[in-house]
């Protein structure tokens, strides 16, 4: 081949390549032109969308926001409304106190004048008794000045004799005359007293009326099934002994479904019974441990209700200031009975009985209220304090600020005499309050009174802790602490109970002693 073909044919080969390169690079061009084109499109189609969205959305946003500020509106203008109304009650409220403010007032100042005027009067009916005294007195120097004249003219007597003579004769006369003006005196008196009296008693008992309680030694409280009667009773009976020795009550339970029976003469007592058991069916577990652990919070919140059924008590009577420890103990008295009387009940009802005594008599109604409320106070102190109730409750009431006048109605509330007005009608009001029809019961009351006293003797013995008369009265279950008394110990201190129980206490029957003594070891795991 030759030089020359060769050239040519490198000429055609370079000449075919640079034409291929210019056309792919034409064709490429052409390519990256229409994809320019087409990303270009969908650019702006994304930024349309994007619109799209964001206008949308601003829609939404602003029918939101319109929505939420007519919500608001509406809920201000709610709450408006309802300040509106408070407003409304509130200035109704204060114009009605303001009007009642103002009629007591009117009363008080048409009271007020009518006190006045009778005073008035009886300052010029003085003055003129006064006038009439100094006229007297004149006429009396006068007559004994003329006697002595006389008396020295006829029998011959000198002036102190003649007036030594006349003075015991004066005196004489004065003394029958003022004998029987007292006499006369004393029984208009009596008259008027015994008139007035009965109708202030008459009033005060119609604008009294309060219904007689029944007094309980028993509570029936019903289980939520068999098997709660079974869990109380516990394995061998030890969940029941338990609750007996926590509550200091007795567990009865018989042949009645889904029912136990709380029995114990002391009130509180059955109360802490019931509302342990209520609890623990609503916890639903039960053992000792549990037991003791309820009955102990069960106790606390009982202490607090006392404040309250307390302050309650004297909300009722208007009365104010009185001591928390003597709001506890009158609380108490709600828990308590005297013949089928319930303590708090029949305080009440003396507290209102003697101010409305007072009230017609015009006698300090508040007091008598208070007096009346707190008259039986003694009645709610354990029965381990030595004294009637009346000197307990008096000494209580003293040591908690009660004045002395209170102190001293509290004290003679049931005896005949009294060193004050407010005494005799706290006596008059607890006298009336008892022959209520249905009110006492004597034989219950001295029932009660024995299975205190099995208590007091219980616990007048060294190493006792607690003392419950139970079983009606048959027996005695004495928890000694274990630490002061040994098992031997317990034996002799069975003995000197039984003891002393026979030679103190008349009772029908026999009395069974049971003296527990319990070792307890506790730890606990961290």
């Amino acid at each position: 081949m030759s030089t020359t073909a060769i050239l040519i044919g490198l000429v055609c080969f370079f000449g075919g390549l640079f034409v291929a390169l210019g056309g792919h690079m034409i064709i490429q061009k052409s390519k990256d032109k229409k994809t320019k084109s087409e990303t270009e499109k969908e650019s702006e189609r994304i930024i349309h969308r994007a619109k799209s969205k964001a206008s949308k959305i601003e829609r939404d946003a602003k029918a939101k926001s319109k929505d939420f500020e007519n919500r608001s509106r509406r809920n201000l203008e709610s709450s408006m409304k309802k300040e509106k109304q408070k407003i409304t009650s509130l200035e109704q409220s204060y114009k009605d106190k303001t009007a009642r403010l103002d009629r007591e007032f009117k009363e008080k100042t048409e009271d007020m004048d009518s006190q006045i005027e009778e005073v008035n009067d009886q300052k010029g009916k003085m003055l003129i008794a006064e006038k009439r005294i100094e006229t007297l007195e004149v006429q009396a120097n006068k007559s004994i000045h003329d006697l002595q004249k006389k008396l020295e003219e006829v029998a011959g007597l000198s002036k102190d004799e003649a007036r030594k003579r006349l003075v015991e004769a004066l005196q004489d006369d004065a003394r029958r005359e003022a004998n029987e003006s007292l006499t006369q005196i004393e029984e208009e008196v009596k008259r008027e007293s015994q008139k007035r009296a009965r109708s202030v008693l008459s009033k005060a008992i119609s604008r009294f009326a309060s219904e007689v309680a029944t007094e309980r030694t028993v509570t029936s409280l019903p289980l939520s099934g068999e098997e709660m009667k079974g869990k109380i009773i516990g394995r061998e009976g030890r969940n029941i002994r338990a609750l007996e020795g926590a509550c200091g009550v007795d567990i009865i339970i018989d042949e009645t479904p889904d029912s136990v029976i709380i029995s114990s003469f002391d009130p509180i007592r059955r109360q802490v019974g019931k509302q342990v058991i209520e609890r623990l069916m609503e916890d639903g577990r039960v053992h000792p441990a549990r037991i003791e652990e309820v009955a102990a919070k069960v106790k606390r919140d009982l202490d607090n209700s006392l404040e309250e059924e307390g302050e309650k008590a004297c909300f009722d009577l208007g009365v104010h200031g009185v001591s928390v420890p003597l709001l506890k103990i009158l609380g108490s008295l709600k828990y308590r009975q005297t013949g089928t009387q319930n303590v708090l009940e029949h305080c009440i009802e003396v507290g209102y009985m003697a101010g409305l005594m007072a009230a017609e008599i015009g006698a300090d109604e508040k007091a008598a209220r208070r007096a009346g409320l707190l008259h039986d106070l003694g009645r709610g102190i354990d029965h381990t304090v030595e004294g009637n109730h009346a000197d307990v409750g008096a000494d209580f009431a003293k040591k908690n600020g009660e004045k002395d006048f209170i102190v001293d109605a509290i004290k003679y509330h049931e005896k005949e005499e009294g060193p004050s007005l407010l005494c005799h009608l706290v006596q008059a009001a607890n006298n009336l309050s008892k022959a209520r029809p249905g009110a006492r019961r004597s034989q219950m009351e001295n029932f009660i009174n024995r299975l205190e006293d099995l208590e007091s003797v219980g616990n007048s013995f060294d190493g006792v802790e607690r003392t419950f008369a139970v079983q009606s009265g048959k027996e005695v279950r004495v928890i000694v602490d274990s630490s002061k008394v040994t098992d031997k110990q317990a034996q002799m201190l069975s003995r000197d109970i039984v003891k002393k129980v026979e030679r103190e206490l008349n009772y029908p029957g026999q009395i069974k002693v049971s003296v527990v003594r319990e070792t307890r070891i506790v730890e606990h795991a961290r």
